[in-house]
């Protein structure tokens, strides 16, 4: 079996230049901080610096945000149900990506027109642990990418070449 190249997506809460050093150009950074109001001067900061080091740079759960500050893209969470955006007009290349837990939530984010979708979780067993085989059940409903998401480590990174998925996003495994 040969080894895909998969898509890294990186959650960060906070910039941490030290951990963000290591990433490749092909990682994705998101900012996902729900503990606190957007800071744009954060967030220009980190705009900044990975425009620098070559990597994109999306944000959580704030459209307009990252429409104005010209943001790669955006990420919306499961617990964000809102079209609004489908009536904004942005770049041409703006990422729109959200994450989706069960069959329902899956079907909310195609409805959101969303680029990819992170389906969690995969290996990490919490509340909606899926695993490999229910994963791959979930992947084939869409057309749209597939992004695991959840308990990904260098000991599992194999098995992802087990699943139809486009790329995968964490925390841990990038620190």
């Amino acid at each position: 079996m040969h080894n895909r190249i998969l898509n890294k997506y990186y959650f960060i809460n906070k910039l941490d230049q030290s951990h963000l050093e290591k990433q490749d150009k092909k990682t994705v950074i998101i900012y996902r901080n729900y503990n606190q109001k957007p800071d744009k001067k954060l967030i220009l900061q980190l705009k900044n610096y990975c425009k620098k080091k070559g990597n994109k740079f999306l944000i959580s759960n704030n459209i307009k945000l990252s429409i104005n500050l010209d943001l790669d893209g955006v990420y919306i969470p499961s617990f964000n149900k809102d079209k609004k955006h489908l009536s904004y007009s942005y770049k041409k290349n703006f990422i729109i990506l959200g994450s989706a837990h069960n069959v329902r939530e899956f079907r909310t984010k195609e409805t959101q027109n969303v680029q990819g979708i992170f389906l969690s979780s995969i290996f990490k067993k919490n509340n909606n642990y899926l695993g490999i085989k229910k994963f791959r059940l979930f992947s084939r409903l869409t057309n749209n990418r597939i992004i695991a998401l959840g308990g990904i480590s260098q000991k599992n990174l194999k098995q992802l070449n087990l699943i139809n998925c486009f790329g995968f996003a964490g925390i841990s495994f990038f620190e």
